[in-house]
């Protein structure tokens, strides 16, 4: 078995070759640029083509419901489930598979016309992409331990750009594919089909497993105040992103914006995401504190929102910009994970639990300000709802970027 050095891959062999050595670390970034390209491929394809296939399915509103809130439910569940999976397969293997596992769900739920079909290899392909989730800030603190900042730069971009191919190539691939909805949603599975190529290469590189007691599981990051503060702050991140997704079509269609106009809008929003994606972990990795981040952020937010609720229509356009740049608190929250930990099995427990809590937080946002919305009429109320949540991602948000360690707190 293989071991890690810091920043370096070794091998066992009797006289190391520094070559190889190189080659294997490039390997490595290569398999998780592209496993990250495929982390929301299984999210964002589905919701161009939702119409089609929940008419062709016969789907009813409550089941086409239920689809839209199964990836925060399936990245918390087998998020949550990782840690323990690595521990037991090794880290490089568990990828690989649920590359393979992710591969093979956006494939079979294309192949039947069942709509029991489609939501359960819909699950299976979103536990891939929730244990790509947990593990990939695993992998980068433990391959790079000294070059998180640009690793989870790596990451996040990739992530996005990912997140924002598989929205905007879905539906021109359909019209290609003469209105093939089932060939816009399983091509997918090809590109899955290539990033398992590296971690195939990489399984004899396979890292050491931590043996011994897990000081660091569900039950003892509970009682610390730093996995609350990752996962308040991830959880309500997530929670804005997930709100202006689903609901900012419909806010500039209420301020006078056509449906053209608003879906342009939300691309021009979501790929705001891979310039800040660039930026942000980078510069949070060389900062000594990352407080001002969290409040600068938090400050776009609200200038943003603020906008959004009171200023002209013609100016809307100004605010969603504003608003997508404080987008880099995700990008952010991604790289604390990293920074506010020593070692690789404490980065897997905080990604875990982190993003687990977070997603549950996350997934009653859309849905509240939905009930929000249609009780009230207008957006007035909802809004303050999410001024209510930047609050708590400050508070959430200013002790996590403090200068702590998750093993001082478990000790």
């Amino acid at each position: 078995m293989t071991v890690l050095a810091p920043d370096r891959l070794a091998t066992t062999a009797p006289e190391r070759r520094p070559g190889r050595t190189r080659s294997l670390a490039w390997l490595v970034v290569l398999g998780i640029v592209l496993a990250s390209l495929n982390l929301r491929t299984a999210v964002t394809s589905v919701g161009p083509v939702l119409d089609q296939v929940s008419q062709a399915l016969g789907m009813s509103a409550v089941v086409t419901g239920l689809l839209t809130t199964l990836p925060v439910l399936s990245f918390a569940v087998f998020g949550a489930a990782t840690p323990a999976l690595a521990r037991r397969v090794g880290e490089h293997r568990l990828l690989l598979g649920a590359l393979v596992v992710l591969g093979v769900g956006l494939l079979a739920r294309v192949m039947i016309d069942s709509t029991f079909v489609f939501l359960a290899a819909s699950v299976v392909a979103l536990s891939g992409g929730a244990i790509g989730n947990v593990l990939i800030p695993t992998l980068i603190k433990r391959h790079f331990p000294s070059r998180t900042g640009p690793m989870t730069t790596l990451y996040a971009t990739a992530l996005a750009v990912g997140t924002m191919l598989a929205a905007a190539a879905t539906v021109p691939i359909q019209r290609a594919a003469d209105g093939n909805w089932h060939v816009a949603l399983g091509v997918w599975a090809a590109l899955a089909a290539v990033a398992a190529i590296p971690w195939l290469a990489l399984l004899r590189s396979e890292p050491e497993r931590f043996s011994g007691r897990d000081a660091a599981g569900p039950r003892a990051l509970v009682r610390t105040r730093l996995a609350w503060a990752i996962a308040g702050y991830f959880g309500t991140q997530s929670l804005v992103a997930y709100v202006m997704f689903g609901w900012l079509p419909q806010l500039l269609q209420d301020r006078g914006y056509t449906s053209g106009q608003a879906g342009v809008s939300l691309a021009v929003f979501s790929a705001l995401g891979i310039p800040v994606a660039l930026a942000v972990p980078a510069i949070a990795a060389r900062v000594t504190s990352q407080r001002p981040m969290i409040v600068g952020f938090a400050a776009l937010y609200v200038v943003g929102f603020t906008g959004m609720l009171a200023g002209p229509a013609s100016s809307l356009w100004i605010w969603v910009l504003v608003v997508g740049v404080g987008m880099g608190s995700f990008p952010l929250a991604l790289t604390l994970l990293a920074l506010r930990t020593r070692t690789a099995e404490v980065t897997a427990a905080l990604s875990a639990f982190g993003q687990s809590a977070g997603y549950l937080i996350a997934g009653a946002g859309p849905i509240v300000v939905g009930v929000l919305y249609s009780a009230t009429g207008g957006w007035t109320v909802p809004f303050v709802l999410l001024f209510a949540v930047i609050a708590a991602q400050v508070v959430t948000g200013w002790y996590a970027a403090g200068d702590r360690y998750l093993e001082d707190e478990l000790a």
